[in-house]
């Protein structure tokens, strides 16, 4: 009788853990719902932000300009970047940050519920090409600590097993990632000191022969070179709402601000100039490569490849993988977990095995300005929509209404996408600061010219 007793409590007890851990993996889920509980403090925000940033696409961005900036003018450009990208985030966090909505429900008041598609494809295409190109450099990292430490040499098998494990990270959603990006950021930036030492004094003489003593411009290239590093983060200007969401509502715009920058800025100037410096240097914009042959050291060569790999986990799953996901729940009404399952299969065809060529470096800058481009316009029209038309008031109910006043698609706000877009192409240098004043105007003046838009204005 007592055994029988017994096996019943231990039942009982199994059951009730069984519930807490469905309970608790229910709970990672990521939702398009008005976000209520925020997991992020001020410096959790600042954290996962520089860790996030740390991309070897800022690494390609310094490596095209290699010819065209001397390093005093590079290293402004990539300043002005970043404060720019500062102060966009900060315009366009406030949605998220105030309602607790995602970027794909702020844009159904611009868009409608039909219309959304158009933003969220256009962000999520640079995210998937950006997920296999960054998975490729971290899976070739693994392959060399791998050939280097056992002899094991297999790129492939990395590949898939580096994709594997990103994904299964960001199934955790942002629980996930505040701690993923929390414990990482020391060793991120310390890394990057140690790797910008390590390339001056590897190749020191060639930078100052091929970079330094170059006269530059600061003309058109110049201002081309902000854009292109503003540019790797344009996509994250568009969706930033999907991380102010989380983080808690006692922080100022002013301070959000500073945290943007400080956490862009570091990541973006070393990851930069490292490019920049090496591929001078040498003429090789692979990274793998480069370190490979700069540092001397095996065991230091390890650390540093095993640091380019988390790297680009903490940048992937933050800015690569969360918002196409989002977009894959909106558009087939999904589980965050299967669309972001989704996302890692479809990188598999972005061929990243061809981006990382050394001559792939200006096709990279080429992807970079058209993808500016189109996220320009959004950015324009996001903004004018919140600020001008809305004055910062949303009405949470018909941003959840699928048949209320923001259903089907308002072609005013694709029509003024398309004209920003013909502007960015016009000035395909600056695509993105080109597009955004034709852009927002447009939209300001076809919504305020009544009839059927003043529905969209409920």
């Amino acid at each position: 009788m007592s055994v029988s007793k017994d096996l019943d409590e231990v039942a009982t007890v199994g059951a009730a853990a069984r519930e807490g851990l469905e309970e608790a993996l229910s709970s990672t889920d990521v939702t398009l719902e008005p976000q209520k509980h925020r997991i992020l403090d001020k410096w959790s925000y600042l954290f996962a932000w520089m860790g996030g940033c740390v991309s070897i696409g800022t690494f390609a961005m310094g490596s095209s300009i290699v010819g065209t900036l001397n390093l005093v003018q590079a290293s402004v450009a990539m300043a002005i970047g970043c404060i720019v990208i500062g102060i966009a985030l900060t315009i366009n966090d406030q949605a998220g940050h105030a309602y607790g909505i995602p970027f794909i429900v702020q844009a159904r008041s611009s868009f409608g519920f039909g219309g959304v598609k158009i933003p969220g494809l256009i962000r999520a295409v640079p995210a998937i090409v950006w997920f296999g190109f960054q998975s490729w450099i971290g899976a070739g990292a693994l392959n060399q600590v791998s050939a280097t430490l056992i002899g094991f040499d297999n790129l492939i098998f990395y590949f898939i097993l580096f994709q594997v494990l990103q994904v299964a990270l960001s199934m955790l959603g942002f629980q996930g990632i505040k701690w993923l990006e929390n414990i990482g950021c020391v060793f991120i930036l310390a890394s990057l000191v140690y790797m910008f030492y390590s390339v001056v004094t590897k190749y020191g003489g060639a930078i100052g022969g091929s970079i330094t003593n170059l006269e530059g411009t600061w003309g058109v290239p110049f201002w081309n070179a902000t854009m292109l590093f503003l540019g790797i983060y344009a996509t994250m200007i568009l969706n930033v709402s999907d991380y102010s969401r989380e983080l808690v509502t006692n922080v100022r715009p002013a301070h959000k601000c500073s945290i943007y920058v400080m956490a862009i800025l570091p990541a973006t100037m070393f990851m930069g100039l490292i490019g920049l410096m090496v591929s001078g240097a040498t003429g090789i914009a692979d990274p793998i490569k480069v370190f490979s042959s700069a540092v001397d050291n095996k065991v230091l060569l390890v650390v540093t490849l095993l640091f380019i790999a988390f790297a680009q986990i903490t940048t992937n799953v933050l800015n690569n993988v969360v918002p196409p996901a989002l977009v894959l729940v909106d558009a087939f009404k999904i589980s965050y977990k299967k669309a972001a399952v989704v996302v890692g299969l479809i990188s598999f065809g972005t061929f990243p095995w061809e981006l990382v060529k050394d001559e792939s470096a200006a096709g990279l800058q080429l992807f970079v300005e058209v993808y500016s481009a189109f996220l320009g316009p959004l950015f324009a029209i996001l903004a004018v929509d919140y600020y001008l038309l809305r004055r910062q008031k949303l009405n949470l109910d018909n941003l959840y209404k699928a048949g209320g006043p923001y259903r089907g698609v308002n072609w005013r706000a694709v029509i003024a996408t398309l004209i920003g877009v013909a502007f960015a192409f016009a000035f395909m240098s600056v695509s993105w600061y080109a597009s955004l004043i034709p852009a927002g105007i447009i939209y300001y003046a076809l919504m305020r010219m009544g009839g059927s838009a003043n529905r969209f204005m409920e």
